[in-house]
């Protein structure tokens, strides 16, 4: 065998996919800067650009389960570039479409073809990494992905600036097909494909492996578990609230009841990125080491969401700019960056060998969260009536009230989960 260690390689491997992850979620979260320019020019409602937005989500959510199973039988590397193909090409529809149904029908494509990332990703690492390694790397996941929001912010509104919304997404659209490629050439799914030696991917402290569990068998084992749900539900109302602002509503709230120019409301955007890329590792180090509990964790950051909630719903145009800066920030750190905690107690909550099947169930609820959300709070924009310059202080304060609700029945939720944490389970 080739005595080469993986140790150099494996980061290579690491930053491609990360690259990848980085361009997801500037797919995510890409509407919030664009939202008036595709209500303009696609003469969509509040609504109806709700509904655009969360076409994202919608399929996102529903491929967490088939990304687990393609990346068994396909493998990761296949089924993420193939996915990934599918959604730059998506993505350069987007651009193209002048009717919303086509703009809708892209959208549900680019959800489709990006689906295909995390899990297999997931997996990739868990050969690349040890298991001591794992949760680091899946923090540090977080906080270079959490760069596409922020690519999606600032830039993004510069670059519409300068080239109109829909060149823009034709440019992501080719900046993805060329990481689906360079996935393709240069990763691989394990370090025994390129004759490298393997990692240790498994704790010596832990028992051997039991017989493995049937994908539809694990499904059944992890939705009857009590302890799954107060989990999933925390996960649904908190990032509702994060992708309906972060990733649609934020940009028009700023433009039009602050009157920033779109430049303005992207750099506002960019906080919650910047928030996330400190936030994931950091969350982590809390989590594991300060606070040792995912439970506190979650209901501290949950207590600290629904506070941020209260000011966007009941003084919703009486915030200095600075503050509004700081006060995406918050969101950002404690409304999504937090995942890491939220993904390590989905993970430790069931036997090691259906781990992965709670992780990909779990992570349906985020997004769920943000289908739902998004069209809501534009309806309830639309209801109060749009005017000349827009919709008015107080459309936006009874919208965002959605928030608070969202924000109490997280907190309700996190109260309610399981210690996951082994030191203190135990």
């Amino acid at each position: 065998m080739n005595d080469t260690k993986p140790s150099q390689y494996r980061w290579l491997v690491f930053g491609l996919l990360a690259i990848g992850y980085l361009l997801v979620n500037f797919h995510r979260l890409c509407p919030a800067v664009v939202a008036l320019d595709l209500m303009q020019d696609l003469q969509a409602g509040g609504w109806l650009v709700g509904l655009l937005a969360s076409a994202y989500f919608y399929p996102y959510a529903f491929m967490q389960i088939p990304s687990g199973l393609l990346s068994d039988s396909w493998g990761p590397r296949k089924t993420i570039t193939g996915f990934f193909i599918l959604a730059g090409f998506s993505s350069m529809g987007f651009g193209l479409a002048h009717t919303a149904t086509g703009a809708i029908a892209a959208r549900v494509f680019v959800g489709i073809g990006v689906s295909m990332l995390f899990v297999p990703i997931m997996k990739i690492l868990t050969r690349w990494f040890t298991v001591s390694e794992f949760s680091f790397m899946t923090g540090l996941l977080m906080a270079i992905g959490g760069l596409g929001g922020l690519i999606a912010a600032y830039p993004l509104a510069y670059l519409s600036a300068a080239i109109g919304w829909r060149g823009s997404f034709i440019a992501i659209g080719i900046i993805t097909l060329f990481s689906a490629a360079a996935i393709w050439l240069f990763v691989r799914n394990s370090p025994e494909e390129m004759g490298l030696a393997a990692v240790e991917t498994s704790d010596p402290a832990q028992p051997s492996p039991k017989p493995i569990i049937g994908l539809w068998e694990g499904v059944g084992v992890v939705l009857r578990a009590a302890r799954f749900w107060p989990l999933a539900a925390w996960f649904f109302f908190t990032f509702g609230i994060f992708f309906s602002f972060s990733g649609l509503w934020g940009g028009p709230y700023f433009m039009e009841i602050y009157q920033l120019s779109k430049t303005q409301a992207g750099s506002i955007l960019s906080m919650p990125a910047a928030a996330i890329i400190i936030g994931g590792p950091l969350f982590s180090y809390v989590s594991d080491h300060i606070l040792r509990s995912r439970k506190i964790t979650l209901i501290l950051s949950s207590a600290i969401v629904g506070m941020l909630s209260i000011p966007l719903a009941f003084f919703t145009a009486d915030m200095p700019l600075p503050v509004l800066y700081v006060w995406s920030f918050l969101l950002g750190m404690f409304g999504s960056a937090v995942v890491v905690v939220g993904f390590a107690a989905a993970k430790e909550s069931f036997p090691m060998e259906i781990a992965g099947t709670a992780v990909g169930l779990i992570n349906l609820f985020p997004f769920l969260g943000g289908a739902i959300l998004q069209p809501l709070v534009g309806y309830v924009l639309d209801a109060d009536g749009k005017a000349a310059t827009g919709y008015s202080a107080a459309a936006y304060g009874q919208a965002f009230q959605l928030y608070v609700l969202c924000a109490i029945l997280a907190f309700i939720a996190a109260c309610g989960m399981k210690e996951t944490l082994p030191s203190r389970r135990s």
